[in-house]
């Protein structure tokens, strides 16, 4: 983003003496963990007109709304398809009608296609009551592309969402289901489906020793960098802890969109000796994984990094009250490179026994702040199953499974003041007549230039027609044309909310 900007600056044959002694700073409005505000957009109040139980976060369409799905509810009980806009004006689009002819108890969110479409999943429902993928226009349009006949050969009950990969298809997985421990109901599957609905079955769970097992809630796909998709299994794996996860602890996996699989990973081998993961996996900018697991022997679940070659470190051991608890759903990386994600318990509120749940931010590096506990006044949602998301305001979004005013659930908004990934000017450049100043930039936050001639008077002037906001959060650049024609000074920018 450039601005041209006029500003005194010293003359080309000064400006070298001066440049090292510039005042490079920023100033005004510190960031903390106490300038956040929550706000309730929408409380569901339940059949017959609305649903209730979100279980699944948001995602936020092209047209600028959020659709989401509620696990129940709806005009026939078995869950809804609403689009919310970001200022709470709420449509319920769809109702599901169930088995035989509909799908049932969509626990997963939605995915925009390409094609502008949106894809899910329900947990029952179809011709054979085991689940269906489904498409849903903007408008509320739903089409039934594929039907689960369960074990022996297909998966049962997708509970997760799906991803659509660089080829154009949709990728899944199902919590049961396959080929593998068919008399205890199947270890479940990865499927592929095409936007038309042509369906293959890429891979049963328990294929091999040390194989993951997918009972996980929303343990959905994502593709990385080298074409491959990366997932995460609730149970299974190499190691097991005594009374904790007999049957495995949880592995990371990576398979091909033929239906290689490989585990990267086993849980539980070490401290804090995490296990259960129950969400999905997050691409970082760094090229890495990020997840949570709902439990470890030491903490109250933890959040991880991994590479994509399965190089493992365990950044953080959530504490419960008054801190964050047991976390259910995977993490979305903001603008400001940091990591944030939701707690279905802890935090500071009395109201729900363990707490009813909190939003955190965590660095790359495992710098963690919690930034808002739930509960904390009468109608305020509690119990996060699901993850946020960013809107293009720089606000992050969501749902909690209860609370609100009917106790149904809520869509709420959590306004954070981005951390830049440094609190300075991070460079000036000199071009001919023009200098640019570069800074780190947070959604929504406005900077102002500021210019003085005498540092130790403390008296500083706003450039004229210097004020920029940058709406996505990013490395923001400033070109001062013409500057080198000026008095020699000091800059310094202010930010303002």
């Amino acid at each position: 983003m450039n601005k041209q900007i006029r500003v005194g600056f010293p003359a080309a044959r000064v400006l070298r003496l001066v440049i090292p002694v510039l005042l490079l700073v920023l100033a005004g409005r510190a960031f903390n963990a106490e300038a956040q505000t929550e706000t309730n957009l929408y409380s569901f109040g339940g059949s017959p007109n609305d649903g209730l139980f979100p279980y699944a976060g948001l995602v936020q369409g092209s047209d600028g709304n959020f659709y989401g799905t509620t696990q129940q509810g709806g005009a026939s009980g078995n869950g809804a398809v609403f689009r919310i806009s970001p200022s709470g004006t709420y449509t319920t689009l769809y109702s599901f009608v169930g088995y035989p002819g509909d799908g049932e108890w969509p626990y997963a969110g939605l995915v925009q296609g390409s094609d502008g479409n949106f894809y899910g999943t329900t947990e029952m429902g179809g011709t054979n009551s085991k689940g269906t993928v489904f498409r849903i226009s903007p408008s509320g349009s739903e089409t039934i592309l594929y039907s689960f006949p369960g074990f022996p050969n297909d998966g049962t009950a997708p509970v997760a969402g799906l991803v659509q990969g660089s080829d154009g298809n949709f990728y899944g997985t199902t919590e049961m289901g396959g080929t593998n421990n068919v008399a205890d109901g199947g270890d479940g599957t990865v499927f592929r489906i095409s936007p038309s609905g042509t369906y293959t079955n890429l891979y049963s769970f328990g294929s091999h020793s040390n194989d993951g097992i997918e009972y996980a809630y929303s343990a959905g796909l994502v593709q990385g960098s080298d074409g491959n998709f990366y997932g995460a299994t609730s149970l299974g794996g190499g190691n097991s802890l005594s009374g904790r996860c007999p049957d495995g602890c949880g592995t990371v996996f990576r398979i091909t969109p033929s239906g290689s699989e490989t585990v990267l990973y086993s849980f539980g081998n070490s401290p804090p000796f995490a296990f259960y993961p129950q969400a999905g996996l997050v691409l970082g900018s760094d090229g890495n994984l990020y997840g949570t697991t709902e439990y470890a022997i030491m903490g109250a679940g933890t959040v991880f990094r991994i590479s994509l070659s399965g190089s493992y470190t365990s950044l953080y051991s959530f504490a419960g009250s008054p801190a964050g608890a047991w976390p259910l759903a995977g993490l979305v990386q903001g603008s400001d490179g940091n990591f944030y994600g939701t707690t279905s318990a802890g935090g500071t509120s009395a109201n729900c026994g363990h707490g009813c749940g909190t939003v955190f931010r965590i660095s790359p590096s495992g710098a963690y702040t919690s930034l808002y506990s739930f509960g904390s006044y009468p109608g305020d949602g509690g119990g996060l199953w699901a993850g946020l998301v960013q809107g293009s305001d720089g606000n992050f979004y969501g749902t909690t499974e209860y609370g609100g005013t009917y106790g149904y659930g809520t869509v709420f908004k959590v306004t954070v003041p981005l951390n830049p990934p440094a609190n300075q000017i991070s460079a000036v450049q000199i071009t001919g007549n023009d200098v640019a100043f570069s800074i780190p930039s947070v959604a929504y936050e406005t900077y102002q230039l500021q210019f003085t001639t005498d540092l130790a008077s403390g008296i500083w002037s706003n450039v004229p027609g210097v004020s920029v906001t940058n709406s996505i959060g990013a490395l923001l650049t400033l070109t001062n044309t013409g500057g080198a024609v000026g008095p020699q000074g000091f800059y310094r920018f202010v930010i303002t909310p």
